[in-house]
């Protein structure tokens, strides 16, 4: 508890001196104002979580959290949860969805055991494993407080190796077959929406097996009882391993002045829990991808930020983030190669 406490109390606001002075300079580049769009706002925003009008994001990582869950006893996902060891297996070989893009923007992949259901044999894959998966929501709480808490200082702890090799900006993924279904419950629980309105088929779970699924996040609710102002609490009781190992990796991007860039639906679920924990920690967040999962909007619109891509996409593994990081290269590079009015020597209007 003591790792959280101090993280959180490092995290501060925006510096708004730095903000000022990028929009300045962005307004004065050889183009007409506001005509790049949110690449310009791409801008301003790491000018404000870094405190420089120049800011970089050329050592890239995604931090990948595996944690299995209980529920997939009551059958809410498509493929057995033996799945999550082989995807977290094959992430190390560098063979998954994330990995691939990963290659492609140039970023390392950092695969973390929080939760995984079983012996994990792979030196690449970093040890930090709490419980053996969690426990099955619809029958009792997925975990203890404590564990709740070890769970997110997991992340703070990984996020913190990773910026002290001199990462400048993370993404964060999971693997953790059923997730959708934790997922579901911790928005219903933030949110007050009805379970039916926000759970979806995940990774590809038949339709005739939805309405068993919506009724697990029902009930996972109904026999916990989640206190909807006390984020822990709901972490503890209907959430996840690895969607507590996301919410660390936020508050320690903020508390280190790092941007972190979100994935899809069960990565936004996470940053809500890292929201409620405190506030400050969303002007640090970059949302990637509109998930084509059914709550994704619900909770984007939740946590108040708009992502910046629709291409139908629902893998996660921080898929979403790692095809993010070209829009904001793109977006620095036109900070750091284009010239302003003055230096072309051209009047502006």
């Amino acid at each position: 508890m003591q790792l959280l406490k101090e993280t959180i109390k490092k995290i501060e606001p925006l510096n708004k001196e730095a903000m000022k002075k990028s929009k300045e300079r962005v307004d004065s580049l050889v183009k007409p104002i506001g005509s790049l769009g949110k690449l310009e706002e791409i801008v301003v925003k790491l000018a404000g979580i870094t405190g420089n009008i120049y800011p970089k994001a050329d050592n890239k990582a995604v931090i990948v959290m595996a944690g299995d869950h209980g529920v997939c006893e009551e059958g809410v996902a498509a493929a057995p949860k033996e799945v999550t060891l082989k995807q977290a297996i094959g992430m190390t070989q560098g063979v998954t969805g994330v990995c691939a893009m990963a290659k492609q923007t140039n970023s390392d992949v950092v695969v973390v055991d929080v939760g995984i259901n079983g012996k994990v044999n792979n030196e690449s894959i970093i040890n930090k494993k709490i419980k053996h998966g969690t426990n099955n929501i619809t029958k009792g709480p997925a975990m203890t407080r404590n564990e709740a808490i070890k769970s997110i200082e997991v992340g703070i702890t990984i996020a913190n190796e990773e910026i002290n090799k001199g990462k400048n900006i993370l993404t964060t993924g999971e693997i953790g077959i059923g997730n959708t279904t934790p997922s579901a419950a911790i928005l219903s629980s933030l949110s007050g929406i009805e379970p039916k309105e926000i759970t979806w088929v995940g990774a590809n779970l038949p339709m005739d097996r939805l309405e068993n699924k919506i009724n697990c996040v029902r009930t996972a609710i109904e026999i916990n009882e989640p206190k909807n102002d006390d984020p822990i609490d709901i972490l503890a009781k209907v959430g996840g391993l690895e969607i507590g190992g996301m919410t660390g990796i936020m508050l320690a991007g903020a508390a280190n002045r790092i941007p972190i860039v979100l994935d899809g639906f069960i990565c936004t679920v996470a940053a809500l829990i890292a929201y409620n924990i405190e506030p400050k920690v969303k002007d640090y967040l970059i949302s990637s991808h509109s998930s084509m999962e059914k709550g994704a909007k619900y909770a984007s619109d939740l946590l108040g930020l708009k992502p910046m891509l629709d291409m139908n996409m629902r893998l996660g593994e921080g898929s979403g983030g790692v095809l993010a990081f070209n829009i904001i290269d793109a977006a620095l590079s036109m900070n750091n190669e284009m010239i302003t009015f003055d230096e072309a020597g051209i009047k502006a209007i």
